[in-house]
């Protein structure tokens, strides 16, 4: 490796280190429903969300109903992004008129995006419609990332909680 090569990885662990503080105090805070600088912009965007949906976001969960509803939520997710890519053929934004993806290539990518591994076994832009690779693609690399972070988040409350019965609620952890 070269200096300059040295010199980059000592300035990012350097700027890695910095931020760990002033970022792991945020998302804290985040996470507990705690006031922030960005709270008078959010929180009524996330009230609106919980009026919508029909959330109450003071109720806990015990571990079970999280699992669940973390399951169910990815279930979902992936019956989605598996019927867009069978659907392709049908659904606008797909100029190259690509058709359907075959059955077994749309179920293994949409586990392995659902389940933040991504693993994929063909070519973007000549078998993914851009609707697909838009709406379903693109969106199941953010909420597997984010459902990563509410179960990481989940299991933190569950150390801090050891006698307590709730670990929080998957949906309010979700939408932070």
């Amino acid at each position: 490796m070269t200096t300059f090569s040295w010199l980059q990885i000592g300035l990012y662990l350097f700027v890695l280190l910095l931020l760990v503080k002033p970022l792991g105090s945020y998302m804290a805070h985040v996470y507990e429903g705690e006031r922030t600088f960005l709270t008078p912009v959010i929180r009524p965007i996330e009230r609106l969300i919980y009026r919508i949906v029909g959330l109450r976001a003071d109720e806990e969960m015990d571990w079970k109903t999280y699992a669940v509803a973390m399951l169910l939520f990815n279930l979902v997710g992936l019956l989605l992004l598996y019927g867009l890519q069978r659907l392709q053929s049908a659904l606008p934004l797909n100029p190259q008129d690509l058709g359907a993806v075959r059955p077994d290539t749309a179920f293994d990518t949409a586990v392995s995006f659902v389940t933040n591994t991504n693993w994929q076994s063909y070519s973007g832009e000549t078998t993914m419609s851009y609707l697909v690779q838009m709406f379903g693609l693109t969106v199941q690399n953010f909420l597997s990332a984010a459902t990563g972070m509410a179960i990481l988040i989940a299991l933190v409350r569950g150390f801090v909680r050891h006698s307590g019965n709730t670990i929080g609620n998957f949906w309010t952890d979700m939408t932070r």
